[in-house]
């Protein structure tokens, strides 16, 4: 049996593209030559020329993503009827890009779109050619090893939920390589909004949730499975280079937490809690940079280091916190919770503490096993076009969906 396990690119290899594309005249790089070139690059190289190659680059890059991703976009409209056209595509800035989306399954919160299972196999084809597209190759396999956790519990669990394995595609704007739009996809433990701007060459992520459950499977092929294993293992990589005097003001308890901030739900965005950026070392920001790495990083390099960069300039002013488990042992205790706030970026990652029913003999689906995340940008969610609004269903903040069974978890089903 073998171990499949995708990790996002560090941030120190996405944040060297900078130099590297100073001797590479912009072109294009695959993620084999962006390490080889990065290991020839001189000392001597000025700052200047760096950021002009850095700006350069990340430009091209998103360009040649944007204009893929809007192409790919186009053909999966060109499968559809006039009646499904009009239901996948939305005005830019309509209020249901915020509200449409959500960690609870689609029976508790409507999503925008077209629901893929209601689809022909060519325009599902069609549709999961979007994603490919806009997110590179381990993003991708991120994404379609999420799906196959849902799909995982709908065959082997004992969960009566009818929506598990379904996912929606929605398209904010006219999908175009010149002007500003989103894909919106997801199901119960995905929720992608990617705002492209073909006349900005800027893409964008936030705000997206990435789930699990369980977090460790065996696919068709018997494969094992652990879509987001990166998040974990880079996780106590940070955790684990911190002094007793760091974890200290690092630790909040052992008990786990919800998130505080939920996909589809409005945000306070609290900071100030746990250590603060200025207070690691150089070594210790690079580690917390990779872990922010694997949810800035979903599509092209150039990209990925652009949004890093961007977030290490006020990472001195951004908050981690921590709760639960102290070392990465998925046999023992009730899983963790961490957070990081600061002015570009929040993230949260939270175990949760059931099943919601769905239970799979032999696996673990609850605690270590069932994990949600979220990722926002306190100052360009929705690359600023929109303002968050409650999810439908959502049952106000903290609470259970309406028309939700007693007993549902709160904010995190």
């Amino acid at each position: 049996m073998t171990t499949a396990t995708h990790r996002f690119r560090t941030a120190a290899a996405a944040l060297s593209l900078i130099g590297v594309l100073s001797i590479t005249a912009c072109a294009p790089l695959t993620a084999e030559a962006s390490t080889a070139a990065s290991t020839s690059i001189t000392a001597g190289a000025t700052a200047a020329s760096s950021a002009s190659a850095e700006n350069a680059s990340a430009t091209a890059a998103a360009e040649e993503t944007i204009t893929a991703t809007a192409a790919a976009a186009q053909e999966f409209l060109a499968t559809l009827s006039a009646e499904q056209r009009e239901q996948v595509l939305y005005a830019y800035d309509d209020e249901s890009r915020t509200t449409s989306w959500s960690n609870f399954p689609v029976t508790f919160v409507e999503r925008a779109g077209l629901n893929l299972a209601e689809l022909t196999e060519e325009q599902q084809a069609a549709a999961l050619g979007v994603l490919e597209a806009l997110l590179s190759e381990e993003g991708y396999a991120t994404v379609t090893d999420i799906m196959g956790g849902d799909q995982f519990l709908a065959q082997n669990s004992s969960s009566t939920e009818e929506s598990l394995g379904q996912y929606y595609i929605a398209f904010f704007g006219d999908p175009s390589d010149t002007g500003a739009w989103e894909v919106q996809f997801g199901g119960h433990h995905l929720g992608i909004n990617a705002t492209l701007n073909g006349a900005e060459d800027s893409i964008t992520f936030a705000p997206t949730h990435l789930g699990s459950q369980p977090a460790v499977y065996t696919d068709g092929q018997g494969n094992e499975v652990q879509p987001l294993a990166g998040m974990y293992e880079t996780a106590f990589a940070f955790y684990d280079s911190l002094s007793e005097e760091q974890q200290a003001a690092l630790y909040q308890g052992e008990q786990v937490g919800n998130l505080v901030c939920a996909p589809g739900g409005a945000c306070d965005y609290p900071t100030g809690t746990g250590i603060a950026g200025s207070e690691l070392t150089e070594e210790q920001q690079q580690l917390l940079l990779d872990v922010i790495a694997q949810w800035v990083g979903l599509a092209d390099e150039q990209t990925t280091a652009e949004e890093l960069a961007t977030i290490e300039a006020s990472l001195d002013e951004t908050y981690v916190n921590w709760s639960g488990a102290t070392a990465y042992d998925m046999s023992t205790g009730d899983g963790i919770y961490f957070q990081i706030s600061g002015p570009d970026v929040y993230i949260e990652f939270a175990d949760q503490q059931g099943s919601a029913g769905a239970d799979v003999t032999g696996y673990t689906t609850a605690g270590w096993g069932h994990i949600h995340t979220i990722y926002r940008d306190p100052a360009d969610d929705y690359a600023g076009a929109v303002t968050q609004q409650e999810a439908t269903g959502m049952g106000g903040p903290g609470g259970a969906p309406a028309g939700a069974p007693a007993g549902t978890a709160p904010a995190n089903g």
